[in-house]
């Protein structure tokens, strides 16, 4: 076994429920079988977290997987050289609707009813109302600018050529999504779990669709550290991603993540009901109080997809995401892509490393409960 040369570390996290590995790894111990004292610490917003990994604050942290990226590249903030050895998930996000745009949108198309998941087309002929009559625009809320879910969303909407110019994009707290629902100050999100399942219990709004309906298996969280980190701390980090590896492996497990969802109510981790954090572990999403939940099995992947092992950082993947921070027009034209930004930030060659040090070891990899 590896001695890690820095045994504490401090690791930021945001309140969902794709934070499970995080929580996992802790809980069950895979960090202290890895000689780390590892102090969770929750946050509130992403770029409250990514300020505090850039300042040293945190030694490393669970990111959306554009944060990296966007974060070497000085989108937002000065540039910091983070990069990620380990894929966390998959999925996890969903878009959902306000219960008074749902009424907007049944009466503008004339409607019962809608038929999920459901297509953008039908906002269409909501926006042109309103631009018609000079009403306010729909206010859609993301968690981050340079998130899956700001590009999913846009996605979402272009692909029927609803004009992103008639609508607000916002960005909100993952914690504070419901609330902002609930007052009016938007009319739609995308967040992960366990929030748009809060909204659909609250009786304030309508789950239209997951991020598997528009991006099937995508990455969606990573781990992220400052490349300086790794220089000083190297088996420091490989210890962290092989801890995390088995949290990501004992989570596909089915009646795990049961277990993971008891774990994940807790106050000091996402402080919420179990009604709300189980069903997207099971592959089921809550769509509204009148209707049926979506069977969606692959809502949350942490170790394995249809495509095989989900969390090694492919390169491919870095490059598919800059496609996108290009198309929202997120990277100015005048800033020059370095043509090894995505290897110096998508790190396969730690995570292969972790991987002939777990094998090495003979560690056990997966568990079941019980």
């Amino acid at each position: 076994m590896i001695k890690p040369e820095q045994p504490n570390i401090t690791l930021g996290f945001i309140p969902l429920t794709d934070s499970a590995p995080l929580i996992i790894a802790k809980e069950l111990g895979f960090f202290e079988q890895w000689g780390l004292n590892v102090t969770l610490q929750k946050q509130n917003s992403w770029a409250t977290l990514r300020d505090k990994l850039h300042a040293g604050v945190l030694d490393a942290a669970q990111m959306l997987a554009p944060m990296p990226l966007a974060s070497a590249l000085g989108l937002g903030a000065p540039p910091a050289n983070v990069i990620t050895p380990l894929v966390l998930s998959l999925n996890g996000n969903a878009i959902t609707l306000s219960e008074g745009l749902l009424q907007e949108i049944l009466k503008e198309n004339e409607i019962n009813s809608v038929t999920l998941p459901m297509a953008a087309y039908l906002l269409q002929k909501v926006v042109e109302k309103r631009k018609r009559n000079g009403e306010a625009k729909l206010k859609f809320a993301t968690v981050f600018p340079y998130s899956c879910h700001y590009y999913q969303l846009r996605d979402w909407l272009k692909a029927v050529k609803v004009d992103l110019d008639d609508v607000e994009m916002l960005v909100v707290p993952p914690v504070s999504m419901v609330e902002c629902l609930k007052n009016g100050d938007i009319d739609g999100f995308c967040v992960g779990g366990p929030w748009n399942a809060k909204a659909v219990r609250a009786g304030i709004g309508m789950t239209a669709l997951t991020s598997f309906d528009i991006w099937q298996d995508s990455p969606e969280k990573v781990l992220g550290l400052l490349e300086e980190f790794h220089k000083k701390y190297p088996n420091t980090v490989l210890a962290l991603c092989a801890a995390l590896k088995q949290a990501c492996a004992w989570l596909e497990s089915v009646p795990n993540r049961f277990e993971a969802a008891r774990l994940l109510c807790n106050e000091k981790y996402l402080n919420a009901e179990l009604d709300v954090i189980a069903p997207s572990l099971l592959g089921s999403c809550l769509t509204h109080q009148s209707l049926p939940p979506r069977s969606i099995p692959s809502y949350n992947q942490f170790s394995v997809s249809n495509n095989g092992c989900i969390n090694q950082p492919e390169l491919v993947r870095g490059e598919w995401l800059i496609k996108h921070m290009v198309s929202a027009g997120q990277i100015p034209p005048h800033v020059t892509i370095p043509l090894d930004l995505v290897a110096k930030v998508f790190r396969p060659d730690i995570y292969q490393q972790m991987r002939l040090l777990i094998e090495d070891q003979g560690v056990q990899f997966y568990r079941r409960s019980g």
